[in-house]
């Protein structure tokens, strides 16, 4: 990674020293932004090593030296594609490459808006003159672009967001205090600080250095510091969770979707192996757990409510509700004897694979948007499954998000807010194959566990499936594409978070910041370019026109839209 900053900075210099054009170290940039996407990628799972996605993010500011605001947002989707091609991977195994790609492409366009952003803000006087007014704008607006990606297009996809790739490293911790937004700020910030120390000049390169390792040092001391309690606050749940798999996609099955029901079903019955029947408060299946009704097939019923006569248990499971203009992707409660008495709908269905937007448009590139055949419709209430439980002679309301739903902030907060005691993540990862997804899954439900204080159980068709404990520490975890089944008593609890109390404010507020940086320095007559963070203390540097600085050997500055130079 050092080999990678030297070379940024070599070519930062270089441009300086260049021509106008600078062409020299155009080349050199691009390649550095790509591999530093490719370095924060492997701050996610499958490989999870959590410090490289700061280092990725330097590197990144590096190539942003001296950017114009166009070479700045063609910068940033360098970046972005190097981290969205391999990071969503798994698109290619469920919808092919042009959709793998698609996604990609949009997702890294996205980053480029927001390093082009910071370059409009990176004009501002008070940005150039003063190193922490720079950090924390480059954090706010890296917080805000990810905001973005959260919310446009179609709803937002909140894939790869850097809060997700820090949950086998101490910031994780963070997301009690501030949720995701917080953990993002914080790999934003240190990945600014590292940057800047590397760009200072040799000479004067010690007190940034100093200032990059205590920023670090605070933000995981205070980190460290967070208290994450473990301890039930209104009893316990007693629980299972029934991984059933499903058929080989190469296999020839009569009726894919029985199998699949019949499969859960009968893993729910090798419970009896170790839990006589009624010793569970409730059972989990996964998204899709039936592709066929049991409310309205008879024999879908009757495998159901088998499974649940046998355990003497609900059943907490995923099925599709047909209506003549779409479908509801849902979670029922199914009581034994009573048959479906709460059924959630997911809110946020996913575009291009639940359903097709504008379909007669993309019908136009693409065929494949008929795969979807049925458009899923979304629903309108809160996450949250209230689960009867005579054991302890109350109702215990569950936050109950479905697969897609558990990347955004605002569904299992809601939940929580409302009363949930408990996080279930149910999902199905059967059209993703070995890839990553699951476990990208998985380290957002872990993180969910942490900023909400909950106890949180991934229950998924294939795997991987899990226990997690209300500090991010998984309990259990099952293998990929394996029938499995596992027991736990969880602790349910009932008090609420910083990070729930705050709510959306934190992010509103870096949202709001952001723009009046961007509109700040879109209207800044002292625009330079974004290495003004790095130079503002530099005694050498001058400003426009400057006979000194013509002495010293400097280029004359121009405005940054009329520049060659990066």
């Amino acid at each position: 990674m050092s080999t990678l900053l030297a070379a940024g900075r070599v070519a930062a210099t270089r441009a300086s020293d260049a021509a106008p054009t600078g062409r020299l170290s155009r080349p050199v940039s691009l390649l550095q932004a790509a591999v530093g996407g490719l370095a924060t990628q492997t701050a996610f799972p499958d490989l999870s090593w959590w410090p490289t996605a700061g280092l990725g993010l330097a590197v990144l500011v590096v190539a942003l030296h001296r950017a114009t605001v166009r070479w700045a947002g063609l910068v940033g989707l360098i970046w972005g594609l190097g981290l969205f091609i391999p990071h969503l991977w798994w698109a290619d195994q469920a919808a092919g490459a042009l959709a793998w790609l698609a996604l990609a492409v949009v997702q890294a366009a996205l980053v480029g808006v927001g390093t082009a952003t910071w370059a409009i803000a990176a004009r501002t006087p008070w940005v150039q003159r003063t190193s922490w007014a720079a950090a924390l704008t480059f954090t706010v607006t890296w917080v805000a672009d990810e905001q973005l990606r959260s919310t446009w297009p179609f709803g937002g996809f909140p894939w790869a967001r850097l809060a997700f790739s820090q949950t086998d490293g101490p910031l994780l911790a963070l997301a009690w205090l501030g949720g995701a937004p917080l953990v993002t700020a914080a790999v934003a910030l240190v990945g600014f600080v590292l940057a800047r120390a590397w760009l200072a000049p040799v000479h004067r390169r010690l007190w940034p250095a100093l200032a990059a390792a205590a920023t670090t040092s605070a933000i995981i001391a205070l980190a460290l510091s967070i208290p994450l309690s473990t301890a039930a606050q209104a009893d316990t749940l007693r629980l299972a969770g029934v991984q059933g798999n499903v058929p080989d996609r190469r296999a020839v099955v009569a009726d894919r979707s029985r199998v699949v029901l019949d499969n859960h079903a009968a893993a729910t019955r090798t419970l009896l192996h170790d839990a006589a029947p009624g010793s569970l408060d409730v059972v989990l299946w996964p998204e899709n757990a039936t592709d066929i009704d049991p409310r309205t097939d008879a024999a879908a019923g009757a495998t159901v409510e088998g499974a649940a006569q046998a355990v003497r248990a609900p059943i907490l499971l995923g099925a599709d509700q047909r209506l003549p203009d779409g479908r509801y992707v849902q979670m029922l409660l199914w009581q034994p004897g009573r048959g479906t008495v709460f059924a959630y709908s997911k809110q946020k269905v996913v575009p291009f694979g639940e359903y097709i937007p504008a379909r007669p448009l993309f019908r136009l590139f693409s065929s494949q948007v008929d795969r979807v055949g049925t458009d899923a419709k979304p629903g309108d209430r809160p996450a949250l499954v209230p689960l009867d439980v005579p054991r302890l002679g109350r109702v215990v309301p569950l936050a109950t998000v479905i697969c897609f739903e558990v990347a955004f902030d605002d569904v299992v907060r809601t939940a929580v807010r409302d009363g949930a005691q408990l996080i279930v993540v149910a999902t199905n990862n059967a059209s993703f194959g070995w890839t990553g997804e699951s476990t990208q899954q998985l380290a957002m439900t872990r993180l969910r566990a942490v900023e909400h204080g909950r106890a949180a159980v991934q229950i998924s068709t294939v795997g991987v499936s899990a226990v997690i404990a209300p500090d991010g520490t998984v309990q259990q975890r099952t293998g990929l594409f394996t029938p499995a089944t596992f027991r736990a008593e969880l602790p349910l609890r009932t008090s609420l978070t910083p990070a729930d109390r705050f709510g959306a404010a934190p992010v509103t507020a870096a949202v709001a910041l952001a723009l009046a940086a961007a509109l700040a320095g879109a209207a800044s007559r002292e625009a330079e370019s974004t290495d003004a963070w790095s130079d503002a203390a530099r005694p050498d540097r001058v400003r426009t026109g400057s006979r000194s600085g013509r002495r010293a050997g400097h280029q004359p500055s121009v405005p940054a839209d009329r520049r060659g130079t990066r």
